[in-house]
């Protein structure tokens, strides 16, 4: 495994920006890129150095598709069949962006059931997009902060 350490580590920023992308993320759970994190730090296949940048770039990079393609779609998303098909997920969404506003970013990068909408939901509403790179960046980076912390703490919990 260590002689296609390259190829393991591409598994970090598709876990992360499938985990978070519109559609996808509801299928995929961010246990798997928590799993594989962990397993390639403790085979010390990879660093903290190596992966959680990896992370943050596929994390970020799956937020922005979304929220971009919210824009593109605009108030009309709501009459597609996915909005319909997932109307309960998408509520839930919605609410947590009405109440909390640029700080549903941060609440939706941490609950899994609505990471890959709020992102689409966001740009649905219309949110400039300065506003919400700068939020979702900091997002993102706690997101991936708190990914390292919690690698480094199942190595302990292994060891």
């Amino acid at each position: 495994m260590r002689e296609h350490q390259q190829y393991a580590l591409l598994v970090v920023p598709l876990f992360a920006f499938l985990e978070a992308f519109v559609g996808i993320g509801l299928f995929i759970s961010g246990a798997i890129l928590l799993s594989v994190c962990t397993f390639l730090y403790v085979e010390q296949i990879a660093t903290l150095q190596q992966m959680l940048p990896l992370a943050f770039l596929g994390a970020l990079l799956s937020d922005h598709s979304g929220f971009y393609i919210g824009r593109f779609m605009g108030p009309k998303f709501h009459h597609t069949s996915f909005a319909m098909k997932r109307a309960k997920a998408l509520n839930k969404a919605e609410q947590s962006i009405a109440k909390y506003g640029v700080f549903a970013i941060f609440i939706g990068r941490f609950l899994t059931p609505i990471r890959s909408i709020v992102p689409l939901v966001t740009g649905v509403s219309g949110m400039a997009r300065t506003k919400y790179t700068t939020f979702d960046f900091l997002a993102c980076a706690s997101w991936t902060i708190c990914l390292g912390l919690l690698v480094v703490g199942l190595d302990k919990i292994w060891d």
